[in-house]
């Protein structure tokens, strides 16, 4: 058991708690969440009794054996699988006192070491090391490779691989799925699910929290919160909690402005039209979610370009990788704005690859890439942090691209990305991995693209910033690509699912659910056993499914020219209800009624009165394709019933 009562922690001159109380009892798999700065790793040096409290009293167990990852691993020669076994510090002493018991012929101790040994499972060290490593993206090749051949990512998932070798009663994780692919996320959950000691994570995926602990402690005003459950029922309570301020009510009013605008027109011509019903839906997911979320210092948008043209972007029979050897073959594509896709498929098979293809920043061995005439692209990938200037501050990055820009412009865009005061104008060299991700999404954001191409945007993200990601992508107005191990930002984000596997991109009709079943039937060896019945029953069940899963990829196919151009409308409708607001400010001004602007007053009025024929023109056929679009998705789903 792990006891704080009434603890200070303090580092430096910045106080992180006061009077803090909690217990952690044993077996409890825990998360501790805060805002950045606000304590959470000095909490776990204290927990790994690295730091000591200043005040107060910490109890744990006498005798816990700890293991905890460390951030950083030493270039070493030594094989990545033995770099792993080093883990187990109780299994290399016993292996080194055998070693010296054989030189010296002490037969009576080398009986003792090998029943030793048997007692710590120490004749499988090595198969479970290997284990570890597999399932958490290495290949078998990769084992016996020396550590120094890795990069800095990879050799944090070996640093991950060598505390889970530990035999451990508490288990202390800093951020493990920052560098894990969707694929080694989904393995990590069930290996801690199974963990039987007591496990303290700090992590920024909320699904990964959702499926492996049971409390939250959160720190917040220099102190230590406690809510039972997963993180999204501790969101739930916080909500309550914060559901007095004030400011909660002002942030979400800007969050689902375009979303109410909308249900109000709509909601009396086509009460039954699905799309009203989907905002209405997501209106109630913004006002359960949002108040916890009511102190997030992020506020910013994706503006879309105004000119955007369909398709937005061709990929026809390309294969895709490099001269010598394409990673994907008969690859084809067509972008259309408002389409959202998510990108799902093994660890080195082809995701990136497809994107960089799409963004231009690789050349096609064969095929055609076609642009339309307005593409505008936003491509975002952990490598792009190594071009951003280290001398320079944000403000001067954007500066850059836009030297007309007021100081003032730049100052509120920068500020909703949370790059306030000086922060703005401040060198970036010192900024952390997650400020520089920031940045680098700012930049996108500044530049207005109609496509925006995301390779893993959530690394180093915290929670807040993720939470801004998912609602600023959720309102972006153009096509939308991503590739990220973020489960919380794929199932919010995107409509359609594409299977990068096996040399092919091809549509995925499955859940993310189901992704995981399919990961794990992949890793499966193939049986050589005679097929039993219940085996083809199985296999039946697996087919008929597959069947329902490319009827209903026919139909979307079907709906999807028809759902582009609702998308657009709804686009173009936006953009009409902003430049009406922005007349409506300048009307509502008195000084626009004197002598001196009846001519200005007269063109708003006329520009008002175009603006709004042309909206109601625009809604009316919105209405019309709606009702279209309801109609086919009925008749669709019913044929397919019927089947």
């Amino acid at each position: 058991m792990i006891r704080l009562h009434d603890i200070s922690l303090q580092r430096g001159s910045k106080i992180l708690l006061t009077n803090a109380t909690t217990t952690i009892h044993d077996g409890q798999k825990v998360a501790i969440t805060g805002a950045n700065g606000c304590g959470k790793s000095s909490l776990f040096a204290v927990f790994n009794q690295q730091l000591t409290v200043d005040s107060g009293e910490f109890t744990i167990t006498p005798n816990l054996r700890i293991a905890h990852m460390a951030q950083e691993v030493t270039a070493l020669d030594k094989a990545a699988i033995e770099y792993v076994i080093d883990g187990d510090q109780h299994l290399r002493s016993v292996q080194h006192q055998l070693t010296v018991a054989e030189q010296q012929h002490n037969n009576n101790l080398i009986a003792h070491l090998h029943s030793e040994l048997e007692k710590i499972d120490g004749y499988t060290a090595h198969h479970r090391a290997a284990q570890l490593l597999h399932g958490l993206g290495f290949s078998t090749q990769q084992e016996q490779l020396p550590v120094t051949n890795f990069s800095g990512g990879w050799r944090i998932r070996l640093n991950l691989a060598q505390a889970l070798m530990k035999p451990s009663d508490l288990l202390l994780l800093d951020e493990p799925t920052n560098h894990l692919d969707l694929d080694a996320i989904l393995w990590l959950e069930q290996w801690l699910k199974s963990y039987r000691g007591t496990l303290i994570i700090i992590s920024h995926d909320r699904d990964f929290l959702d499926n492996v602990v049971h409390q939250i402690i959160h720190i917040e005003h220099q102190t230590l919160n406690t809510y039972r459950g997963n993180y999204s029922q501790f969101e739930v309570l916080r909500s309550e909690q914060l559901a007095h301020q004030q400011s909660m009510f002002e942030k979400q009013q800007t969050q689902r402005a375009h979303i109410e605008s909308f249900i109000a027109r709509f909601r009396a011509k086509a009460t039954k039209a699905k799309q009203v019903q989907s905002r209405i839906k997501a209106l109630e997911r913004l006002e359960n979610i949002a108040p916890a979320h009511a102190d997030s210092p992020f506020t910013f948008t994706f503006p879309s370009s105004e000119k955007m043209s369909d398709p937005l972007l061709q990929l026809h029979d390309c294969a895709l990788g490099y001269a010598d050897q394409a990673i994907l073959q008969n690859v084809k594509l067509n972008i259309h704005p408002g389409d959202t896709i998510g990108l799902l498929g093994p660890n080195g098979a082809g995701k990136s690859t497809l994107l960089k293809s799409l963004a231009g920043m690789l050349s096609i061995p064969s095929g055609e890439r076609i642009c339309g005439e307005h593409l505008k692209i936003g491509y975002f990938a952990q490598h792009q942090l190594e071009y951003l200037d280290n001398n320079a501050s944000p403000a001067l990055h954007l500066q850059r691209l836009s030297p007309n820009a007021s100081e003032q412009s730049i100052r509120n865009f920068l500020g909703s990305f949370d790059f306030r005061g000086d922060l703005a104008f401040d060198p970036i060299t010192h900024f952390s991995g997650g400020e520089k991700a920031r940045l680098a999404l700012a930049i996108i954001a500044w530049q207005k693209p109609n496509l925006l191409l995301l390779d893993e945007p959530t690394n180093h993200l915290d929670l807040e910033m993720r939470q801004a990601l998912t609602v600023a992508l959720q309102a972006f107005a153009g096509a939308l690509v991503v590739v990220s191990h973020d489960r919380h930002l794929l199932r919010n984000c995107v409509d359609q699912l594409l299977l990068v596997a096996n040399n092919q991109v091809k549509e995925y009709d499955g859940d993310l659910d189901d992704y995981a079943q399919w990961l794990s039937q992949e890793k499966q060896p193939t049986s050589q056993q005679p097929e039993s019945s219940g085996t083809s029953q199985t296999t039946q069940a697996s087919q008929s499914k597959k069947d329902q899963r490319r009827k209903k990829a026919e139909i979307r196919q079907q709906l999807r020219p028809l759902t582009s151009k609702i998308k657009q409308q709804e686009h173009a409708l936006e953009q009409l209800l902003t430049k009406l607001d922005a007349i409506t400010i300048q009307l509502n001004d008195n000084d626009i009624y004197s002598d001196n602007k009846k001519e200005q007053l007269k063109q708003l009025l006329t520009e008002q009165h175009a603006i709004k024929k042309q909206q109601e023109e625009i809604e009316e056929q919105l209405l019309i394709n709606m009702a279209e679009l309801e109609t086919l998705e009925e008749a669709l789903n019913d044929t397919l019933a019927d089947e």
